[in-house]
């Protein structure tokens, strides 16, 4: 075993002047079997390296790649850390084993025990809820928010027979589809993008209703058949935005992270998030959502649905992007003054 100190200067981010310890064990084939795993993860942390941490699934890593790609561009050292959430054990659909937050929970315990220094989320995934002692320290710019329409049978959502079979997890989607088509048979199916894909083609799904956002970043756009527009398909909130979140007193992590920050994307996703934290719904119930910044205008359109599709509720308003807080919970009341309440909560 031999032991190295080494110093290092401060780099351009700030960070204060560090010590590393290094450690090398080639004499020991299992490090574990000595004690020295602990041991030697403690003595190389060091203030410069980000541990990001992240579920396991093909988008997942493809999103916290891209992030750890985007942060060493600017001089930070990034360690991805995989950490397995509830969502990817359980095995119900969503609605029944109540997914407020399975996929995204594990991530932000981690994150609290200082496991990890920076967790990246799936937007639309995450609970509106403020986590304790944590934050959203940036927003990188948004990717498409649209719902794809895949199927191997059929060009498009219009060309489904009467009583085709369309799988989707999400209520929202569901409850849009059957307000457009009350004739569908509306079919839940659960597992990462590729599993789902599989499904498609070996489960008797006549189609299936995914996010484009995701389908793109795998480089799957050819499984596309066509994008909804958001006026035939409202968006779920967050939708096609990643949200990176650090511990708020993290100042280090959080000025590294802040530099990845899209304004138009945080202004956008944010005032979606106040909106639906607003309503009381949480990520999984049926309320859609699109936004738009022109000229420095911020519009939000939020709508509030029956599980059967069969009440609709629409409300737009527009502001200056900076009081998205204020137009979020703007939009919120006036779905509330339509009605949303005996919606989303009936008796």
């Amino acid at each position: 075993m031999s032991i190295k100190w080494s110093f290092q200067s401060p780099k351009k981010s700030g960070l204060k002047l560090y010590a590393s310890l290094h450690i090398t064990c080639e004499a020991f084939e299992d490090e574990a079997e000595f004690g020295f795993s602990s041991t030697i993860k403690t003595a190389m942390a060091s203030p410069q390296l980000i541990r990001l941490g992240t579920r396991g699934s093909q988008l997942a890593m493809w999103q916290s790649n891209w992030v750890k790609a985007e942060l060493e561009k600017l001089g930070h050292q990034v360690e991805l850390v995989r950490i397995k959430t509830e969502g990817d054990v359980a095995t119900g659909s969503l609605a029944q084993i109540g997914g407020q937050g399975l996929f995204t929970k594990r991530l932000q315990v981690a994150l609290q025990n200082r496991e990890v220094d920076l967790a990246v989320h799936s937007l639309k995934d995450l609970p509106t809820e403020d986590a304790e002692g944590l934050m959203i320290a940036a927003i990188p710019m948004r990717e498409c928010t649209n719902d794809a329409f895949v199927s191997s049978k059929f060009d498009r959502f219009d060309d489904l027979p009467q009583g085709a079979i369309v799988g989707t997890g999400s209520v929202r989607r569901g409850a849009q589809l059957l307000h457009a088509r009350k004739d569908l048979q509306i079919k839940d199916i659960r597992g990462n993008v590729d599993t789902r894909l599989k499904k498609l083609d070996t489960e008797g799904y006549d189609a299936i209703i995914l996010a484009a956002a995701g389908l793109r970043r795998l480089g799957w756009e050819d499984r596309i058949t066509h994008d909804f527009n958001e006026d035939q398909l409202l968006p779920a909130v967050g939708q096609g935005a990643l949200g990176l979140e650090t511990r708020s007193d993290d100042e280090a992590t959080v000025s590294a992270v802040s530099k990845l920050n899209h304004p138009d994307s945080f202004h956008r996703a944010m005032a979606e998030r106040i909106m639906l934290r607003t309503l009381f719904a949480g990520c999984l119930a049926p309320v859609g959502a699109k936004t738009k910044v022109v000229n420095g205008q911020l519009t939000l359109t939020g709508a509030v649905l029956s599980r059967d599709g069969q009440q609709k509720l629409i409300a737009e308003q527009t502001t200056d992007a900076a009081d998205f807080k204020q137009l979020g919970k703007e939009v919120a009341e006036a779905l509330f003054a339509q009605g949303a309440e005996k919606i989303l909560r009936p008796q």
